[in-house]
């Protein structure tokens, strides 16, 4: 299929600078590796890599809340409930 039409980004010139040398270690221009992107969305149906971190990236600081909900499970007379309180208290306040 022809290549037709255009697209018109702005991007951060550091950034551009970057990504053309990483780039260029595989022969590919910052077009090619749009296509590439594009190409691979269609495939997946969405994007093609996954966005959610690993556990290991993940360090995020405790909302209040979430704070005041492990605090009920710090209390050592609570041992046997502190087993799973992380998750315990993320499903109780999902999306915090």
């Amino acid at each position: 299929m022809a290549k037709s039409s255009s697209m018109y980004i702005r991007i951060d010139p550091k950034i551009k600078a970057e990504v053309e040398e990483i780039y260029a270690r595989y022969g590919m221009s910052i077009t090619d590796a749009i296509n590439v992107f594009l190409y691979q969305s269609r495939n997946v149906n969405g994007l093609p890599f996954d966005l959610r971190p690993s556990a290991q990236e993940t360090c995020v600081p405790l909302s209040p809340s979430m704070k005041g909900a492990l605090r009920k499970y710090a209390d050592p007379a609570l041992r046997a409930k502190e087993e799973g309180a992380w998750e315990k208290a993320a499903e109780k306040h999902e999306g915090i």
